[in-house]
């Protein structure tokens, strides 16, 4: 699982619980009508706005949210380095021998069209399209959690009018009154817990996560035509080396004096 996402959650619900706890308890915040307006209108209203494998979309979104599936990018340099070097070793079309030893899907459709003999101009169109693509999708996951965040608090005020129609209409009793201003403001409270601690944090992952894999297929990409423009093992890593952060750009050929630094060292 995801550590920040981990943390994250357990910090922002565990304070609630705990202020909770030290208030008035669980009970004073469990009331099964609002509950049902806010999440059951929540979830119809954006059945009305989106279809329903929009929402199932969403939904897996989310769940993969909860894998630390970050994307290797210091790992699929190396790899890149070692396909090139291997490319002006043994020839372009060895590659293809290894195909069956790649586990990404993107590198391995990359590769299988360089070998093919595919156009490169034709390689970049078709992986870039697919970027594009893949990047619509994700946003479109992250927008139904921003409207899903939109859309709880609403329906968490429809729930306090609904209370305070109900208060107002036994105004006679005096003692009613605290109890059902209590119940109308649960709705409020189920609004704003869902939409500012599950639908806004989890659409905000969601597009930093879309970031990290466009840019790593990007690399896959950049590195895969450098491949098969037959370019120096040495220039593809420094093509790539634009893709990371400084302090990650670790050099897969050893500096120069390194080895002689070494001998020197070990003598």
């Amino acid at each position: 699982m995801d550590l920040a996402t981990l943390l994250g959650t357990l910090a922002a619900f565990g304070m609630v619980a705990v202020s909770i706890l030290l208030g008035v308890g669980f009970s004073a915040f469990l009331d099964l009508p609002s509950l049902l307006i806010v999440v059951g209108g929540s979830l119809g209203v954006a059945l009305m706005n989106y279809p329903f494998r929009r929402l199932s979309a969403a939904a897996r979104a989310v769940v993969k949210l909860l894998r630390d599936r970050r994307p290797d990018q210091q790992g699929m340099l190396k790899r890149l380095v070692e396909l090139s070097q291997q490319s002006r070793r043994d020839g372009l079309f060895s590659i293809g021998d290894s195909l069956n030893k790649v586990k990404d899907p993107f590198l391995r459709k990359a590769l299988e069209m360089v070998v093919d003999g595919v156009d490169h101009g034709a390689i970049e169109k078709i992986l870039d399209e697919e970027l594009v693509l893949l990047e619509e999708r994700h946003h479109g996951a992250a927008e139904v959690l921003s409207s899903l965040a939109a859309y709880s608090p609403a329906m968490g005020l429809i729930g306090t009018l609904i209370g305070l129609v109900g208060m107002l209409q036994n105004m006679a009793d005096p003692s009613s009154i605290g109890p059902a201003m209590a119940v109308a403001l649960l709705t409020t409270f189920y609004g704003a817990i869902l939409a500012n601690m599950l639908f806004q944090p989890a659409a905000g992952k969601l597009r930093v996560r879309t970031q990290e894999e466009v840019r790593f297929k990007e690399l896959i990409l950049r590195g895969v035509l450098s491949i098969a423009d037959g370019e120096n093992p040495r220039v593809l890593e420094q093509k790539l080396h634009v893709f990371l952060a400084p302090s990650a750009r670790i050099s897969a050929f050893p500096t120069p004096g390194q080895g002689r630094a070494e001998g020197a060292k070990a003598w």
